[in-house]
């Protein structure tokens, strides 16, 4: 049976969080797609087209897990969710409650 695929979705911000997190996945084997974090300032062309390319490993995802602290999303982040849900992918997050 082929690995569950599990893409990461929410604010860079949170980084540790998103290491932690892959880490703990992949320990499970499961494969997981994430955003890159840079050490570069972004020009909105660039944070644009990195928008789509997150799109694009949501799509091969089986799941969406939102990385989040105290609730915290930004417009990225919930356009990703709502974009998640359109593909009718499963959601889950590291907060339990947050997609209630």
């Amino acid at each position: 049976m082929a690995p569950q695929v599990v893409c990461l979705c929410g604010s860079l911000r949170f980084a540790a969080l998103f290491r932690a997190e892959r880490r703990r996945l992949t320990a499970q084997g499961v494969i997981v797609l994430g955003p890159e974090e840079t050490e570069h300032e972004l020009t909105a062309e660039h944070r644009a087209m990195l928008g789509e390319l997150h799109l694009r490993r949501i799509d091969l995802a089986d799941e969406v897990r939102i990385i989040s602290v105290d609730g915290c999303l930004g417009e990225a982040t919930r356009r990703e969710i709502d974009y998640a849900r359109s593909r009718g992918k499963v959601l889950s997050a590291v907060e339990p409650d947050l997609l209630r």
